[in-house]
């Protein structure tokens, strides 16, 4: 014969069995009732409704049985006085028709730093799209940078003048690219060149940036007003990052081969006893 014992109930289990706020106690009777069986009265008197409350109880669940309970915790940041304030700063500088950019300046005007990607989360929040694309007299008035001209060997000044450069290096090796006949060589070679940039100023303004070190295209765009650079390519302005990476893939595969003979021959010449002697005392 085996005899059977009750276990006490832990804390654990009475948090269950004891709810603490109404919908917490609304769902243990019903699930009572429903789940175990439980009968009304029984269940009613367990959580503690009379009779007839919990039979209205049980008659509203059943009008909506997809009714939650337990609603998700919130993820995120919790709203604050301070946010909420930025929030309306944001909404109102955006109503003038302000980029993400313009607000991130303006906030940060005041001593209120967020950068443009959080200004764009808070407008995406609140409900804003973004901003078409804006005409310059759209835009609001702020210090703009200053456009480079055009480059255009039609437009090099040769006028004596002093002139400041941080590429003064490259001169060096003027006496050397003078004596070669780099028009011609790349002309026979099939280079392709414009009435604007001819091709022995393009390979000049490619020559400048290796000669002076490991620059690439793209890190023409900070030396595009320096005019020593400009000078030693034989042109107004240095060409653009743009450009320069557009030439150097408009270059044809089959003009490759007879350069490097050609150049070869030209610096050969070059480096001869007599010619060398001619140059040196130049420099």
């Amino acid at each position: 014969m085996f005899k059977s014992s009750v276990e006490p109930l832990t804390a654990e289990a009475k948090r269950f069995l004891e709810p603490s706020n109404p919908t917490h106690r609304q769902y243990e009777a019903l699930r009572a009732y429903f789940v175990e069986g439980l009968p009304s009265h029984e269940a009613a008197a367990r959580f503690g409704y009379t009779p007839g409350s919990f039979r209205i109880l049980c008659h509203q669940f059943r009008q909506d049985p997809t009714r939650r309970f337990f609603e998700p915790s919130r993820k995120g940041p919790r709203p604050t006085p301070a946010r909420d304030r930025i929030r309306e700063a944001i909404v109102t500088l955006r109503k003038q028709n302000l980029s993400i950019y313009d607000i991130s300046r303006a906030l940060q005007a005041e001593d209120r730093r967020l950068s443009p990607a959080a200004v764009a989360r808070l407008l995406k929040d609140a409900g804003f799209a973004k901003l078409p694309r804006r005409a310059d007299e759209e835009r609001p008035e702020r210090p703009r940078p200053d456009a480079a001209a055009v480059a255009d060997v039609r437009q090099l000044d040769l006028s004596p003048r002093h002139v400041r450069t941080q590429f003064g290096g490259l001169f060096l090796f003027v006496p050397f690219l003078a004596q070669i006949p780099l028009e011609r060589m790349l002309e026979r070679s099939g280079f392709p060149g414009t009435p604007q940039v001819p091709a022995a100023a393009a390979m000049r303004s490619l020559l400048a940036l290796k000669l002076f070190g490991n620059a690439r295209h793209s890190h023409v765009m900070s030396s595009v007003f320096d005019e020593g650079l400009a000078l030693f390519a034989g042109l107004n302005v240095i060409p653009k990052r743009s450009f320069l990476t557009e030439y150097s893939c408009r270059i044809n595969p089959t003009c490759y081969p007879a350069l490097p003979s050609r150049g070869t021959k030209a610096v050969t010449t070059l480096l001869s006893p007599h010619r060398r002697a001619r140059i040196m005392p130049k420099l």
